[in-house]
């Protein structure tokens, strides 16, 4: 009976990863940092393979106690972990890297970005690392970004988000360092852009549109086939089957849910 940790599960990807995984024979565990003010999770937590765990995955004593709950359950073990949570600035998203208002504010958004973005999969995967090494798959997901692959990120010449994109471009060296240390324990450790997914809760504000439709000509640029975003269950699907063929050989790859590098 396979069991998976979806950190960051309260609503867009995290919640997809659940609904997909909830199935006869798995043990799902939904970790958000407020799953009370989740309707989707709340609905999913009904099925009798959901269990809820309340944590911060930038508060170690709280990512702990998650882990102690999750080995009351599986007595001990942890099959996979998928580190979903992110954070970007709605505030930030389409500014430069010297276009903030002003230092304090660039300083802010980085040490946020920072924290989450990379502390964050760092300390909950250090968090649930015991029971991982007790399980039989020992498989570890963090979610990335293609904006965070430099030779593309040049070729598109995208110069926004400089904050979510320098955190998840560190995220990436986090997965590769797991990948050396527990390569002899048989661990597999991706890094994963989901493709563009459209996990918008609502209409985009009318002053971001153009900045939306700079960013496709961006990416269109580097990929002609681009035609926009994909729907969270299919981009979920296709990097579930991307975890499942992933072996021993590919750990500490970035790869996407196409599972290759490209991710358009």
């Amino acid at each position: 009976m396979p069991s998976y940790v979806v950190a960051g599960a309260s609503r867009g990807l995290g919640l997809e990863f659940v609904e997909q995984l909830a199935k006869p024979g798995n043990i799902v565990f939904a970790m958000a940092r407020n799953p009370s003010q989740s309707k989707g999770l709340q609905a999913l937590s009904k099925k009798p393979e959901v269990h809820i765990l309340k944590a911060d995955i930038t508060d170690p004593v709280g990512l702990r106690a998650a882990a102690a709950e999750v080995a009351k359950v599986t007595g001990g073990s942890l099959d996979v972990l998928i580190n979903n949570a992110a954070y970007v600035s709605k505030k930030y998203e389409f500014l430069q890297i010297d276009e903030f208002a002003t230092e304090q504010e660039l300083i802010d958004d980085f040490k946020l970005s920072f924290d989450t973005n990379v502390l964050g999969p760092v300390l909950t995967t250090n968090a649930f690392l015991p029971l991982l090494r007790k399980g039989h798959v020992k498989k570890v997901l963090t979610l990335s970004t293609g904006i965070a692959d430099a030779p593309f990120v040049l070729k598109a010449e995208y110069a926004y988000s400089p904050a979510y994109c320098v955190s998840k471009t560190g995220v990436e060296m986090a997965n590769v360092k797991y990948a050396i240390k527990y390569k002899k324990e048989g661990f597999v450790f991706l890094a994963i852009s989901p493709g563009v997914v459209n996990t918008a809760e609502e209409p985009a504000a009318p002053e971001i549109i153009p900045k939306l439709q700079e960013m496709a000509a961006a990416f269109q640029k580097v990929a002609p086939h681009f035609k926009g975003p994909i729907e969270p269950n299919e981009s979920v699907s296709a990097m579930l089957s991307v975890l499942d063929r992933a072996t021993i050989k590919d750990s500490g790859s970035f790869v996407s849910h196409l599972g290759t590098r490209e991710w358009l």
